[in-house]
């Protein structure tokens, strides 16, 4: 009975991992009585970022998640403090219940985009641009883990189609990708070329949902949950951010352009040109394949991309709101009837929606042991910019090892906190600090319209105050987006593509991804850091 235990207790995790977890289990309690709850919430903390850097092993729900349970248990949160902050979020919640699941149905309309730059494209330098742009863009106004589950599809089955070819194997016959041996010897070289070729793109691809999700409210769900805490709509959240997204971007496309020009780190590596002339015909055939009904689909896909760009732009409702919307419409004009076809949809969003709250009962935790006072009372001691690139630093950092959108919950939530008490410390504003930031960060309100309501001097006060918070929002957002894509931990489109079934086909290892991020990381996150500098 004990080795089905340990056999069952997190499935296929490793041994030693499985024994952290115990072991974690075990020692809390332990030193909530000798040490105390101050101390112990941070080894919390440190066992659960441990958990999200470990997530490769074992997906940090069950692991996390039971560390949190026990912290609920021990009295250390609340149940009703969790649910607060899960209520607080809601719109989060529903960005990533719906819009993800809208997006699913739009994927033909995305794979025939990538696919058309893929096989239609000559130049490596401009395919490589192509791919790092519209990543950029799309995961701008869509779900970056969407598009690169779409990049991944492309490459697989272009991937999968030559090496059947290359193997003398049609398409019904079982067949390992990872396996060469039943390759043509003269086609060996290709297959080789071929893998350097998609890692590039793949890369490109990815860092591309990077370098358009800082940019937007809906880009990356940290973003929504930080929009959502400062009131900012999604031409408010573009404005804010722009002086570091946008010469991050511009840079980001440059390293993209010098790359493939240079041939540094593993890039340029070009397509075999037998392989491009068999993927068109490939590629022609699937189209005349699709037929009208095909054609069809693809016009309603992208009438229904515009009016979620336009839904989102003019804030038509809630961006969850705005991707039901979406499923409703494609399902009802492309026929998509069955229960299990909808059911395909949210598989890719409600594991991460379930994650998302064991993040806010830790936050919950941090919150009611005041474990996060010293810290930022000392970053928030700092002042004008070496404060923000404090924060900025500080919230890579952190990124890079755990998850972004646990470090901007807890950054934001704190820093939020800390300048309610600021502003209940200016004299005559006639409320509580609390009240008036809720004032100032009511969408529904026009902020100066509320400090104008103010006394001259309270009202100077208050938007020196709220204009600083501000700042400190968008160095919070760039850092936890930016420099993350350092490793895989800390963007979750880079650990989708590394888990996928196409990373060990293009030979695509945790090192080579970090190879292969490493200049990116460099010039993106000194970028960030300078814009912070200069123009925020």
């Amino acid at each position: 009975m004990f080795n089905a235990f340990v056999k069952n207790f997190l499935g296929n995790a490793p041994i030693w991992y499985k024994l952290a977890i115990i072991v974690f289990l075990i020692i809390n309690p332990i030193l909530l009585i000798t040490v105390g709850p101050f101390i112990t919430g941070w080894v919390l903390i440190g066992e659960f970022i441990f958990t999200l850097a470990m997530a490769l092993k074992c997906y940090p729900l069950p692991s996390g998640g039971l560390l949190a349970i026990e912290a609920i248990i021990m009295g250390m949160a609340k149940p009703e403090t969790v649910y607060h902050e899960a209520l607080a979020n809601f719109e989060v919640i529903l960005l990533l219940m719906f819009m993800v699941a809208g997006i699913y149905f739009m994927k033909e309309f995305l794979q025939f985009t990538f696919t058309r730059i893929l096989v239609r494209v000559q130049s490596k330098v401009v395919i490589a641009l192509l791919f790092c742009f519209a990543g950029a863009f799309l995961s701008a106004f869509l779900d970056a883990l969407t598009v690169t589950a779409v990049i991944i599809a492309v490459a697989f089955g272009f991937y999968n189609v030559y090496h059947r070819y290359a193997s003398g194997k049609d398409s019904t016959c079982e067949h390992d990708l990872t396996d060469d041996n039943a390759c043509q010897m003269a086609k060996r070289d290709d297959l080789v070329q071929f893998r350097g070729f998609l890692r590039n793109l793949m890369m490109h691809g990815a860092v591309g949902t990077a370098l358009g999700g800082v940019c937007t409210l809906v880009g990356e769900p940290q973003n929504l949950l930080i929009g959502h805490q400062m009131g900012w709509h999604f031409v408010d959240f573009f404005l804010e951010v722009a002086p570091v997204s946008i010469p991050v971007l511009i840079v980001g496309l440059g390293t993209c352009y010098g790359l493939e020009k240079m041939h540094w780190f593993g890039y340029g590596v070009e397509m075999p040109g037998n392989i491009r002339s068999h993927l068109l015909e490939t590629a022609v055939k699937m189209e005349e394949k699709q037929g009208t009904r095909g054609k069809v689909r693809l016009i309603t896909q992208a009438i229904a991309g515009i009016w979620l760009i336009l839904a989102l732009a003019f804030h038509l409702a809630a961006v969850g709101l705005i991707g039901l919307s979406v499923i409703i419409f494609l399902t009802a004009v492309n026929g998509i009837t069955d229960e299990h076809h909808f059911g395909e949809a949210f598989t890719e969003a409600l594991p991460f929606t379930a994650l998302l709250v064991v993040f806010f009962s830790i936050v919950a935790v941090i919150h009611e042991q005041h474990l996060f006072h010293p810290i930022m009372h000392f970053v928030l001691g700092l002042h004008g910019h070496l404060q923000l690139g404090a924060y900025y630093i500080a919230n890579g950092l952190l990124s890079a090892i755990s998850d972004n959108v646990f470090v901007a919950t807890v950054y934001i939530t704190e820093t939020k906190m800390h300048f309610v008490n600021v502003l209940a410390q200016i004299p005559d504003i006639g409320m509580t600090g609390q009240e008036l930031m809720d004032k100032l960060t009511n969408p529904e309100l026009v902020r100066a319209d509320v400090l104008a309501a103010l006394p001259a001097d309270a009202a100077a006060k208050a938007h020196e105050v709220i204009h600083h918070f501000d700042n400190l929002a968008v160095a919070i957002n760039t850092g936890t987006n930016i420099p993350s894509v350092a490793t895989p931990n800390g963007q979750a489109a880079f650990l989708f593509l590394l888990t996928s079934a196409l990373a060990p086909v293009i030979r695509l290892s945790y090192g080579r991804m970090v190879w292969l991020a490493l200049p990116y990381t460099i010039t993106m996150s000194i970028t960030g850091l300078i814009s912070c500098y200069l123009f925020l």
